[in-house]
């Protein structure tokens, strides 16, 4: 049974040795958290972090052609603000000061404790749940610090309802939302609930963020509302 405290958590883990990765995808889905698992870096760790909502990284050091470390100093400059734990072998105190230097949350060494390693990072989860800084969507990025969207690091110039309106269609990436909902959630007491005013909202906003109509962030499902994705 998952837990609804930590209402499905995705974890990403890069670890090359099997056994490893297997034993902490295994004690992590036992306690209700969601994983997905590498053995290395390689194209399709970017692809997850650019498709999916990652509440948290577990990284080896010791990987194949690359320090993990440089890999987290490559996405934190990319604009992701993911916590990161690194659980590895390098254990010297030289290597646990550049791992906390290197954007660690925490810093785990092997051999490890299974029970303290999943209460580490029960807490550093809960952590950051309550202090969720960027969200980043494609190349889509909010900063919630000063409440304002970039693309490709250019910030986009939005009214308050068009920034309420893209919040809430990041929030809800890859789901269906009816124009009601809208309605409910992002005009909230407005006297000016009409059908209508979600439409030309969106055709505002869409004109903002993907002018040459080539990205498609946002997709009108017809007869029932839309999608960002």
């Amino acid at each position: 049974m998952k837990s609804t405290e930590i209402n499905d958590k995705l974890i990403l883990i890069v670890e090359d040795e099997e056994d490893i990765l297997e034993l902490l995808e295994y004690s992590l889905q036992k306690e209700g958290y969601e994983t997905i698992g590498f053995l290395c870096i390689n194209e399709k760790v970017e692809k997850i972090l650019e498709e999916e909502k990652i509440d948290l990284i577990i990284m080896d050091r010791n990987l194949p052609n690359i320090d993990g470390i440089d890999f987290i100093n490559s996405i934190k400059q990319k604009g992701y603000n993911i916590p990161v734990v690194y659980l590895t072998a390098k254990d010297r105190d030289e290597d646990i000061l550049e791992g906390f230097d290197a954007y660690a949350d925490d810093y785990i060494t092997k051999p490890f404790n299974v029970k303290e390693t999943l209460a580490r990072i029960k807490a550093i989860i809960r952590r950051a749940s309550n202090d969720v800084d960027i969200l980043k969507i494609r190349d889509i990025t909010y900063k919630s610090s000063n409440k304002k969207f970039y693309i490709e690091e250019k910030e986009i110039d939005l009214t308050h309802l068009e920034h309420d309106l893209l919040l809430e269609f990041i929030k809800n990436k890859d789901i269906l939302m009816t124009r009601e909902h809208l309605l409910q959630t992002v005009w909230e007491d407005s006297f000016d609930k009409k059908l209508k005013t979600v439409n030309v909202a969106i055709k505002r906003l869409k004109s903002k963020i993907d002018p040459d109509h080539k990205k498609e962030y946002i997709k009108s499902i017809r007869g029932e509302g839309y999608i960002f994705c």
